[in-house]
């Protein structure tokens, strides 16, 4: 899955310190982040290129992470034009893209811009929100509000009916492929009472022996996902959400339309189901 980069070590612990001439820039500009693209592989700006054009690059900037000590950092003000050897790519080129580490990078780096681009200013009292210096937060130091990472909760449901699985195509989205059922946890609501409405709510069924199988963070989405695998509970004949789901279908294990990619929790569950495995 996108998150499993090792040897590679991911550290997400907030320590603001200034950056060093090798570390990252992630820039993005809405859905796009500035890359250069040697032999199919991805690289970022780093400080040291930054500040032949803008001196004053290390003065101004926001912390993200590091990967093997290397800091990763958000700044604003830069002109594309200006690093002729990089290009403004589409998040979703970032499906495929690899170093699968810089891949990792990329996404969680654009969760976190556009939750810093959305708490600019506070959503009780409308004043400037400024950066914290001990935690990842944003705080109003005018009325006191504090804003932490927007992560949702959301269940992936692999419905199970003896040898065939539900699988389904959401309606309405650039992503066209089969996936599992979906969706995100509400109010009051436990996670396992969240997968039999969804299930419920999207084809119908009900669904019983729900059995846990792995989380994942999906950064595209600011989601948390956890995944489950669930038996029908009843009668098999789906009754579709047409507003949620363009197609749901059950695939006899050996006939599943999948094949293997180490992207997505989504998938590690079909093929989990495909092999024999669940």
């Amino acid at each position: 899955m996108i998150q499993n980069i090792e040897p590679h070590v991911y550290r997400n612990e907030y320590v603001p310190e200034p950056p060093k001439e090798d570390s990252v820039i992630l820039y993005y500009e809405g859905r796009k982040i500035l890359v250069k693209l040697e032999d199919q592989e991805i690289s970022f700006l780093t400080f040291k290129e930054a500040a032949v054009c803008y001196p004053d690059i290390y003065e101004d900037y926001t912390y993200l992470f590091s990967i093997d000590g290397q800091g990763y950092y958000l700044t604003d003000g830069i002109d594309p034009a200006d690093f002729p050897e990089f290009e403004l790519k589409d998040n979703q080129y970032f499906r495929e893209a690899r170093p699968k580490y810089r891949q990792f990078a990329a996404v969680t780096g654009w969760q976190l811009y556009r939750w810093y681009q959305s708490r600019k200013f506070c959503g009780h009292c409308g004043q400037p929100m400024v950066h914290d210096d001990k935690e990842r937060m944003m705080r109003c130091p005018d009325c006191g509000m504090m804003e932490f990472p927007k992560i949702c909760p959301a269940v992936i449901i692999a419905v199970t009916h003896g040898n065939k699985i539900l699988m389904s195509k959401y309606a309405g989205r650039e992503y066209k492929k089969y996936a599992l059922l979906a969706g995100f946890n509400e109010t009051g609501e436990s996670i396992e009472e969240t997968v039999r409405r969804e299930v419920m709510e999207e084809v119908g069924l009900k669904v019983k022996n729900l059995r846990y199988y792995k989380s994942q963070p999906w950064s595209f989405t600011d989601t948390l996902l956890m995944g489950f695998f669930c038996e029908l509970d009843g009668e098999d004949g789906i009754t579709l959400d047409t507003d949620e789901l363009a197609m749901a279908e059950w695939f006899e294990r050996e006939q599943m339309p999948v094949e293997a990619e180490d992207l997505s929790l989504t998938n590690e569950m079909m093929m989990a189901f495909k092999h024999g495995k669940m």
